[in-house]
């Protein structure tokens, strides 16, 4: 997953924009899951098990890659979303700020199904509160997400600047695709192997609603008819 959201990253914002991400995300998430887990800082007390594999000090080095192409496939969703295009171009503080915010949002709807999954299936890690409100997790994490997320996203659009990638270059548009096909296969996922089975029908509507959004928001994007599509703004 981690690799091939580099790959999209690099078509969409270009090498640079899209390294500077990463490293962005990779830094950002790591400290969070760190602080986390041994001060509880924004997700609440809990303890990486060794199901993950390795740590970098308590942390699986596996979740700061998960944070990068999750907050990648915010981005694009968002933008698809707010603005019909996979990037928004040199954003300003209200659209960046929107941009950010709904990105975020996105996150955390993944993240509605997939603790519960992580904890009680996987058992990755052990929560110090084990009724938290929410199957198992705490609801202050869901608090964590979205700051996370949010500043991932916010941060990277302040400092990067991005620019729009052409529509004629064959590679942006399966680019656009792989993020969509993440999340896409994470609702699958979570509809099929939720745990507990609540999660199924809240992962429907949760992830599903944006994934629609965006989805026909690509198709639209790809249209060369639509001016949105030549870098028209309506």
């Amino acid at each position: 997953m981690f690799l091939v959201s580099l790959w999209a990253a690099h078509v969409l914002l270009g090498r640079a924009r899209a390294n500077g991400f990463a490293a962005l995300a990779l830094a950002v998430g790591w400290f969070a899951e760190q602080m986390g887990s041994s001060r509880g800082w924004f997700f609440g007390h809990y303890t990486y098990t060794d199901v993950l594999g390795v740590t970098l000090g308590d942390v699986p080095l596996v979740i700061p890659m998960m944070w990068f192409a999750l907050t990648l496939l915010g981005y694009v969703m968002a933008c698809l979303i707010l603005w019909r295009r996979p990037v928004l171009a040199a954003p300003g503080w209200v659209t960046g700020g929107l941009t950010a915010w709904l990105a975020a949002l996105i996150v955390t709807a993944f993240d509605l199904g997939a603790d519960p999954y992580f904890v009680f299936v996987l058992e990755a890690w052990i929560m110090e509160k084990k009724d938290g409100g929410w199957f198992g997790e705490t609801l202050q994490g869901f608090v964590g997400w979205m700051i996370i997320g949010f500043a991932i996203v916010a941060t990277f659009q302040w400092r990067a600047r991005p620019v729009a990638p052409s529509l004629t270059d064959p590679q942006v548009n399966r680019a656009v695709l792989v993020p969509l096909a993440i999340y896409a296969s994470g609702l699958v996922f979570q509809m099929i192997w939720g745990h507990p089975i609540e999660v199924r029908a809240i992962a429907f509507f949760a992830m599903g609603i944006p994934l629609f959004i965006a989805a026909v928001a690509w198709f639209q994007w790809t249209q060369p008819a639509n001016p949105i599509a030549q870098g028209v703004t309506p």
